[in-house]
Protein backbone atom coordinates (compact mmCIF):
# COMPACT_ATOMS: atom_id res chain seq x y z
CA UNK A 1 0.00 0.00 0.00
CA UNK A 2 1.23 3.24 -0.78
CA UNK A 3 2.27 6.22 1.74
CA UNK A 4 0.12 9.29 1.39
CA UNK A 5 2.02 13.18 2.09
CA UNK A 6 -1.19 15.28 2.13
CA UNK A 7 -3.09 15.77 5.26
CA UNK A 8 -6.85 16.92 5.81
CA UNK A 9 -7.66 19.66 7.66
CA UNK A 10 -11.51 19.73 7.19
CA UNK A 11 -13.01 20.19 11.05
CA UNK A 12 -16.27 18.52 12.08
CA UNK A 13 -18.97 21.53 11.54
CA UNK A 14 -16.50 23.79 9.72
CA UNK A 15 -15.53 23.04 6.19
CA UNK A 16 -11.97 23.94 5.29
CA UNK A 17 -9.97 23.04 2.17
CA UNK A 18 -7.60 19.60 1.88
CA UNK A 19 -4.47 21.13 2.06
CA UNK A 20 -1.43 18.89 0.85
CA UNK A 21 1.77 19.03 2.70
CA UNK A 22 5.45 18.31 1.66
CA UNK A 23 6.29 14.71 1.60
CA UNK A 24 9.48 15.65 4.07
CA UNK A 25 6.60 16.31 6.43
CA UNK A 26 4.52 13.45 5.59
CA UNK A 27 4.27 12.27 9.76
CA UNK A 28 2.30 15.15 10.27
CA UNK A 29 -0.72 14.12 9.41
CA UNK A 30 -2.61 17.40 9.76
CA UNK A 31 -1.56 20.91 10.15
CA UNK A 32 -3.65 24.63 11.69
CA UNK A 33 -6.87 25.31 9.57
CA UNK A 34 -5.95 28.91 10.42
CA UNK A 35 -2.31 28.46 7.89
CA UNK A 36 -4.06 26.39 5.07
CA UNK A 37 -4.06 27.39 1.94
CA UNK A 38 -7.17 27.24 -0.55
CA UNK A 39 -5.85 25.54 -4.13
CA UNK A 40 -8.01 25.97 -7.19
CA UNK A 41 -8.50 22.30 -6.75
CA UNK A 42 -7.83 21.10 -10.78
CA UNK A 43 -7.28 17.24 -11.17
CA UNK A 44 -5.02 16.46 -14.31
CA UNK A 45 -5.25 12.89 -13.21
CA UNK A 46 -8.87 12.99 -13.59
CA UNK A 47 -12.33 14.23 -13.20
CA UNK A 48 -12.85 17.04 -10.94
CA UNK A 49 -15.84 18.01 -9.46
CA UNK A 50 -17.39 21.56 -10.00
CA UNK A 51 -20.26 23.08 -8.34
CA UNK A 52 -22.87 23.55 -10.25
CA UNK A 53 -26.59 23.55 -10.42
CA UNK A 54 -28.13 20.26 -11.58
CA UNK A 55 -31.62 19.74 -12.89
CA UNK A 56 -32.90 16.86 -13.41
CA UNK A 57 -35.07 15.80 -16.22
CA UNK A 58 -39.01 16.17 -14.41
CA UNK A 59 -38.00 18.17 -11.99
CA UNK A 60 -39.59 21.49 -11.13
CA UNK A 61 -37.13 22.60 -8.65
CA UNK A 62 -33.13 23.02 -8.89
CA UNK A 63 -31.29 21.92 -6.36
CA UNK A 64 -27.32 22.14 -5.86
CA UNK A 65 -24.84 19.14 -6.80
CA UNK A 66 -21.70 18.29 -8.70
CA UNK A 67 -21.25 17.26 -12.17
CA UNK A 68 -17.76 14.99 -13.26
CA UNK A 69 -15.72 17.30 -15.77
CA UNK A 70 -12.17 17.72 -16.78
CA UNK A 71 -10.89 20.94 -15.40
CA UNK A 72 -7.58 20.77 -16.73
CA UNK A 73 -4.44 20.46 -15.65
CA UNK A 74 -3.43 22.77 -12.51
CA UNK A 75 -2.71 20.42 -9.54
CA UNK A 76 0.16 22.00 -7.13
CA UNK A 77 3.22 19.76 -6.67
CA UNK A 78 2.10 18.19 -3.48
CA UNK A 79 -1.34 17.46 -5.06
CA UNK A 80 0.39 15.49 -8.31
CA UNK A 81 2.42 13.66 -5.76
CA UNK A 82 -0.51 12.56 -3.74
CA UNK A 83 -2.49 11.79 -6.33
CA UNK A 84 0.86 9.27 -7.21
CA UNK A 85 0.61 7.21 -4.08
CA UNK A 86 -2.98 6.54 -4.51
CA UNK A 87 -2.55 2.35 -4.03
CA UNK A 88 -2.52 0.48 -7.30
CA UNK A 89 -4.82 -2.15 -5.80
CA UNK A 90 -7.97 -0.06 -5.16
CA UNK A 91 -10.50 -0.29 -7.52
CA UNK A 92 -11.07 2.74 -10.02
CA UNK A 93 -14.31 3.74 -8.87
CA UNK A 94 -11.54 4.36 -5.32
CA UNK A 95 -9.12 6.40 -7.11
CA UNK A 96 -11.25 8.26 -8.97
CA UNK A 97 -13.04 9.59 -5.28
CA UNK A 98 -9.57 9.79 -3.67
CA UNK A 99 -8.52 12.35 -6.39
CA UNK A 100 -11.58 14.17 -5.62
CA UNK A 101 -10.48 14.13 -2.21
CA UNK A 102 -7.20 14.77 -2.38
CA UNK A 103 -8.31 18.29 -4.28
CA UNK A 104 -11.31 18.74 -2.62
CA UNK A 105 -12.33 22.61 -1.25
CA UNK A 106 -15.03 23.62 0.77
CA UNK A 107 -15.65 26.42 -1.89
CA UNK A 108 -16.73 23.89 -4.80
CA UNK A 109 -19.79 22.58 -2.21
CA UNK A 110 -20.39 20.43 -0.05
CA UNK A 111 -18.07 16.78 1.30
CA UNK A 112 -21.80 14.92 1.25
CA UNK A 113 -22.68 16.42 -2.16
CA UNK A 114 -19.79 15.19 -3.56
CA UNK A 115 -20.01 12.02 -1.97
CA UNK A 116 -23.62 11.32 -3.61
CA UNK A 117 -22.39 12.11 -7.05
CA UNK A 118 -19.58 9.88 -6.63
CA UNK A 119 -22.76 6.95 -6.08
CA UNK A 120 -24.48 8.18 -8.59
CA UNK A 121 -21.99 8.27 -11.03
CA UNK A 122 -19.53 4.95 -10.18
CA UNK A 123 -22.40 2.92 -8.57
CA UNK A 124 -19.71 2.03 -5.88
CA UNK A 125 -19.86 -1.73 -4.24
CA UNK A 126 -19.73 -2.59 -0.46
CA UNK A 127 -15.91 -3.87 -1.53
CA UNK A 128 -15.33 -0.23 -2.91
CA UNK A 129 -16.68 1.28 0.55
CA UNK A 130 -14.53 -0.77 2.71
CA UNK A 131 -11.69 0.08 0.95
CA UNK A 132 -11.83 3.73 0.88
CA UNK A 133 -12.68 3.30 4.46
CA UNK A 134 -9.57 1.92 5.29
CA UNK A 135 -7.45 4.04 3.06
CA UNK A 136 -8.95 6.95 4.72
CA UNK A 137 -8.44 5.58 8.12
CA UNK A 138 -5.12 4.45 7.70
CA UNK A 139 -4.51 7.92 7.10
CA UNK A 140 -6.01 8.87 10.53
CA UNK A 141 -8.14 11.60 7.70
CA UNK A 142 -11.12 13.88 9.47
CA UNK A 143 -12.91 13.10 5.94
CA UNK A 144 -12.99 9.15 7.57
CA UNK A 145 -15.86 9.37 9.92
CA UNK A 146 -18.12 11.67 6.83
CA UNK A 147 -17.77 8.72 4.82
CA UNK A 148 -18.50 5.81 7.36
CA UNK A 149 -21.71 7.96 8.32
CA UNK A 150 -22.62 8.83 4.97
CA UNK A 151 -22.12 4.94 3.81
CA UNK A 152 -24.41 3.77 5.99
CA UNK A 153 -27.60 5.30 4.63
CA UNK A 154 -26.49 3.82 0.81
CA UNK A 155 -27.77 0.46 -0.24
CA UNK A 156 -25.13 -0.91 -1.88
CA UNK A 157 -22.96 -0.44 1.52
CA UNK A 158 -25.30 -3.00 2.74
CA UNK A 159 -24.51 -2.14 6.41
CA UNK A 160 -24.61 -4.22 9.60
CA UNK A 161 -24.51 -4.01 13.31
CA UNK A 162 -20.49 -4.38 13.45
CA UNK A 163 -20.03 -0.81 10.45
CA UNK A 164 -22.28 0.59 13.26
CA UNK A 165 -20.20 -0.66 16.22
CA UNK A 166 -17.06 0.53 14.34
CA UNK A 167 -17.95 4.17 14.25
CA UNK A 168 -18.71 3.16 18.29
CA UNK A 169 -15.20 2.38 18.47
CA UNK A 170 -14.01 5.45 16.41
CA UNK A 171 -15.90 7.90 18.52
CA UNK A 172 -14.75 6.14 22.11
CA UNK A 173 -10.88 6.81 20.69
CA UNK A 174 -11.26 10.02 20.55
CA UNK A 175 -13.36 10.19 24.03
CA UNK A 176 -16.85 12.05 22.05
CA UNK A 177 -19.56 10.62 23.80
CA UNK A 178 -22.53 12.45 21.93
CA UNK A 179 -21.19 11.22 18.43
CA UNK A 180 -21.03 7.53 19.41
CA UNK A 181 -24.92 8.04 21.56
CA UNK A 182 -26.04 9.33 18.55
CA UNK A 183 -24.79 6.19 16.79
CA UNK A 184 -26.48 4.23 18.84
CA UNK A 185 -29.90 5.71 18.52
CA UNK A 186 -29.32 5.59 14.46
CA UNK A 187 -28.59 1.94 15.37
CA UNK A 188 -31.56 1.06 16.67
CA UNK A 189 -33.93 3.62 15.01
CA UNK A 190 -33.15 1.37 11.79
CA UNK A 191 -33.84 -1.40 13.36
CA UNK A 192 -30.26 -3.21 13.95
CA UNK A 193 -30.51 -5.84 16.74
CA UNK A 194 -28.08 -4.00 20.00
CA UNK A 195 -25.78 -7.46 21.12
CA UNK A 196 -23.21 -7.97 23.56
CA UNK A 197 -20.56 -6.31 21.38
CA UNK A 198 -21.60 -3.20 20.60
CA UNK A 199 -22.99 -2.78 24.08
CA UNK A 200 -19.12 -3.63 25.39
CA UNK A 201 -17.84 -0.80 23.07
CA UNK A 202 -20.36 1.71 24.76
CA UNK A 203 -19.00 0.48 28.35
CA UNK A 204 -15.26 1.01 27.10
CA UNK A 205 -16.03 4.25 25.48
CA UNK A 206 -18.20 5.33 28.98
CA UNK A 207 -15.55 4.03 31.00
CA UNK A 208 -12.56 6.00 29.30
CA UNK A 209 -14.97 9.54 29.49
CA UNK A 210 -14.85 8.94 33.01
CA UNK A 211 -19.45 8.16 32.72
CA UNK A 212 -18.70 4.91 35.27
CA UNK A 213 -22.20 4.76 36.61
CA UNK A 214 -23.44 5.36 32.73
CA UNK A 215 -20.72 1.98 32.35
CA UNK A 216 -22.23 -0.12 34.64
CA UNK A 217 -25.71 0.47 33.62
CA UNK A 218 -24.82 -0.71 29.98
CA UNK A 219 -22.79 -3.58 31.86
CA UNK A 220 -25.86 -4.82 33.49
CA UNK A 221 -27.77 -4.45 30.23
CA UNK A 222 -25.55 -6.68 28.59
CA UNK A 223 -26.15 -9.18 31.14
CA UNK A 224 -30.04 -8.83 30.69
CA UNK A 225 -29.46 -9.90 26.88
CA UNK A 226 -28.91 -13.61 28.33
CA UNK A 227 -26.03 -14.35 26.80
CA UNK A 228 -22.83 -15.32 28.63
CA UNK A 229 -20.30 -12.98 29.21
CA UNK A 230 -17.39 -12.72 27.81
CA UNK A 231 -13.77 -11.44 28.69
CA UNK A 232 -13.41 -8.31 27.02
CA UNK A 233 -17.19 -7.28 28.34
CA UNK A 234 -15.81 -8.17 31.77
CA UNK A 235 -12.66 -6.63 31.39
CA UNK A 236 -14.12 -3.18 30.16
CA UNK A 237 -16.43 -3.14 33.29
CA UNK A 238 -13.03 -4.19 35.80
CA UNK A 239 -10.99 -1.38 34.03
CA UNK A 240 -14.66 1.17 34.37
CA UNK A 241 -14.04 -0.07 38.42
CA UNK A 242 -10.66 0.55 38.62
CA UNK A 243 -10.95 4.35 36.54
CA UNK A 244 -13.61 5.29 38.86
CA UNK A 245 -11.43 4.19 42.13
CA UNK A 246 -13.04 1.06 42.89
CA UNK A 247 -10.41 -1.50 42.22
CA UNK A 248 -11.82 -4.21 45.11
CA UNK A 249 -15.07 -4.22 42.40
CA UNK A 250 -13.29 -4.98 39.79
CA UNK A 251 -11.63 -7.92 41.49
CA UNK A 252 -14.42 -8.97 42.49
CA UNK A 253 -15.64 -9.30 38.99
CA UNK A 254 -12.69 -11.23 38.49
CA UNK A 255 -13.69 -13.79 40.83
CA UNK A 256 -16.90 -13.51 38.86
CA UNK A 257 -14.99 -14.85 35.93
CA UNK A 258 -12.98 -16.84 36.83
CA UNK A 259 -16.10 -19.30 38.52
CA UNK A 260 -16.76 -19.09 34.77
CA UNK A 261 -13.58 -20.35 33.82
CA UNK A 262 -13.33 -17.08 31.89
CA UNK A 263 -9.76 -15.81 31.83
CA UNK A 264 -9.36 -12.06 32.07
CA UNK A 265 -6.43 -10.23 29.36
CA UNK A 266 -3.20 -9.55 30.67
CA UNK A 267 -3.69 -5.60 30.68
CA UNK A 268 -6.39 -5.90 32.53
CA UNK A 269 -4.31 -8.09 35.71
CA UNK A 270 -1.64 -5.49 35.51
CA UNK A 271 -4.29 -2.14 35.48
CA UNK A 272 -6.22 -3.77 38.66
CA UNK A 273 -2.26 -4.37 40.28
CA UNK A 274 -0.99 -0.78 39.48
CA UNK A 275 -4.44 0.19 41.09
CA UNK A 276 -3.52 -1.54 44.39
CA UNK A 277 -0.22 -0.63 43.97
CA UNK A 278 -0.38 3.42 43.97
CA UNK A 279 -2.83 3.33 46.68
CA UNK A 280 -0.01 1.36 49.26
CA UNK A 281 -2.89 -1.99 49.20
CA UNK A 282 -0.17 -4.47 49.98
CA UNK A 283 -2.91 -7.45 50.54
CA UNK A 284 -5.25 -6.32 47.25
CA UNK A 285 -1.47 -6.34 44.97
CA UNK A 286 -0.80 -9.51 46.52
CA UNK A 287 -3.86 -11.17 45.55
CA UNK A 288 -4.08 -9.82 42.46
CA UNK A 289 -0.14 -11.05 41.61
CA UNK A 290 -1.69 -14.53 42.60
CA UNK A 291 -4.35 -14.57 40.17
CA UNK A 292 -1.84 -13.33 37.55
CA UNK A 293 -0.25 -16.54 38.32
CA UNK A 294 -2.92 -18.79 38.44
CA UNK A 295 -4.31 -17.34 35.34
CA UNK A 296 -1.39 -19.14 33.88
CA UNK A 297 0.36 -15.71 32.93
CA UNK A 298 3.84 -15.85 33.70
CA UNK A 299 4.94 -12.63 35.69
CA UNK A 300 7.45 -9.75 34.12
CA UNK A 301 9.81 -7.53 36.04
CA UNK A 302 6.84 -5.24 35.47
CA UNK A 303 4.54 -6.77 37.59
CA UNK A 304 7.03 -7.69 40.10
CA UNK A 305 7.57 -3.90 40.20
CA UNK A 306 4.17 -3.08 41.13
CA UNK A 307 3.99 -6.02 43.63
CA UNK A 308 7.34 -4.79 45.02
CA UNK A 309 5.69 -0.77 44.99
CA UNK A 310 2.73 -2.04 46.85
CA UNK A 311 5.06 -3.10 49.71
CA UNK A 312 7.00 0.28 49.83
CA UNK A 313 4.42 2.29 49.58
CA UNK A 314 2.81 0.92 52.41
CA UNK A 315 6.17 0.80 54.96
CA UNK A 316 6.68 -2.90 54.53
CA UNK A 317 10.46 -3.52 53.35
CA UNK A 318 11.22 -6.74 54.60
CA UNK A 319 8.36 -7.85 51.76
CA UNK A 320 9.50 -5.46 49.63
CA UNK A 321 13.26 -7.17 49.38
CA UNK A 322 11.39 -10.52 49.92
CA UNK A 323 9.61 -9.70 46.51
CA UNK A 324 12.90 -9.01 45.32
CA UNK A 325 14.64 -11.91 46.16
CA UNK A 326 11.35 -14.12 44.41
CA UNK A 327 11.82 -12.45 41.25
CA UNK A 328 15.26 -13.27 40.85
CA UNK A 329 14.78 -16.16 41.82
CA UNK A 330 12.65 -16.96 39.17
CA UNK A 331 15.00 -15.89 36.65
CA UNK A 332 13.80 -12.22 35.93
CA UNK A 333 15.96 -9.79 35.26
CA UNK A 334 16.24 -6.99 38.24
CA UNK A 335 15.66 -3.44 36.81
CA UNK A 336 16.82 -0.14 38.23
CA UNK A 337 12.97 0.80 39.07
CA UNK A 338 12.96 -2.56 41.41
CA UNK A 339 16.34 -1.82 43.20
CA UNK A 340 15.10 1.73 43.45
CA UNK A 341 11.52 0.44 45.09
CA UNK A 342 13.09 -1.63 47.54
CA UNK A 343 16.02 1.28 48.70
CA UNK A 344 12.69 3.84 48.70
CA UNK A 345 10.97 0.64 51.21
CA UNK A 346 14.18 1.14 53.60
CA UNK A 347 14.17 4.93 53.28
CA UNK A 348 10.55 4.92 54.23
CA UNK A 349 11.33 3.15 57.53
CA UNK A 350 14.92 4.56 57.88
CA UNK A 351 16.73 1.46 57.84
CA UNK A 352 19.88 2.60 56.13
CA UNK A 353 22.13 -0.74 57.61
CA UNK A 354 19.53 -3.05 55.74
CA UNK A 355 19.60 -0.86 53.01
CA UNK A 356 23.40 -0.50 52.60
CA UNK A 357 23.62 -4.41 53.29
CA UNK A 358 21.41 -4.89 49.83
CA UNK A 359 23.23 -3.04 47.94
CA UNK A 360 26.60 -4.93 48.46
CA UNK A 361 24.43 -7.94 47.87
CA UNK A 362 23.40 -6.76 44.86
CA UNK A 363 27.52 -5.60 43.98
CA UNK A 364 28.30 -9.44 44.48
CA UNK A 365 25.64 -10.36 41.93
CA UNK A 366 27.28 -7.79 39.46
CA UNK A 367 24.35 -6.01 39.68
CA UNK A 368 25.16 -2.20 40.09
CA UNK A 369 22.23 0.51 41.38
CA UNK A 370 21.36 2.35 38.41
CA UNK A 371 19.91 6.01 37.65
CA UNK A 372 17.49 6.29 39.48
CA UNK A 373 18.14 3.49 42.84
CA UNK A 374 21.25 6.25 42.87
CA UNK A 375 19.15 9.17 43.11
CA UNK A 376 17.30 7.74 46.10
CA UNK A 377 20.37 7.34 47.65
CA UNK A 378 21.24 10.79 46.75
CA UNK A 379 18.11 11.76 48.04
CA UNK A 380 18.49 9.90 51.36
CA UNK A 381 22.19 10.22 52.48
CA UNK A 382 21.75 14.46 51.57
CA UNK A 383 18.62 14.57 53.96
CA UNK A 384 20.79 12.38 56.85
CA UNK A 385 23.73 14.36 55.69
CA UNK A 386 26.26 11.33 56.06
CA UNK A 387 27.83 10.88 52.82
CA UNK A 388 31.21 10.11 53.84
CA UNK A 389 30.24 8.35 56.59
CA UNK A 390 28.19 5.83 54.41
CA UNK A 391 31.24 5.65 52.39
CA UNK A 392 32.93 4.03 55.17
CA UNK A 393 30.13 1.53 55.94
CA UNK A 394 30.29 0.76 52.44
CA UNK A 395 33.58 -0.49 53.03
CA UNK A 396 33.42 -2.37 55.99
CA UNK A 397 30.49 -4.23 54.64
CA UNK A 398 32.77 -5.18 51.60
CA UNK A 399 35.55 -6.34 53.50
CA UNK A 400 33.01 -8.71 55.73
CA UNK A 401 33.24 -12.29 54.66
CA UNK A 402 29.91 -13.76 54.40
CA UNK A 403 28.86 -15.85 57.34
Amino acid sequence: MGIYSYSAVLSFGLECPFVIVSHKLYRRMFVDPRQSRRFGCKCSAGMMMTGKVVEKEGDTEQRPGFSWVDVGLNLTEEQDEAITRIPIKMSKRCQSLMRQIICFSSEKGSFCDLLAAWVRRMKPTRADWLSLLKELKNLESPFYIKVAEFSLLEDSFEANARDYTKIIHYYGKLNQVVGAEKTLVAMKDRGFLIDQVTLTAMVQLYSKAGHHQLAEETFNEIKLLGEALDYRSYGSMIMAYIRAGAPERGEALLGEMDSQDICAGREVYKALLRAYSMGGDAEGAKRVFGAVQIAGITPDVKLCALLINAYSVSGQSQNARLAFENMIKAGIKASDKCVALVLAAYEKEGKLNEALEFLVELEKDSVMAGKEASAVLARWFKRLGVVEQVELVLREFSSTPPA
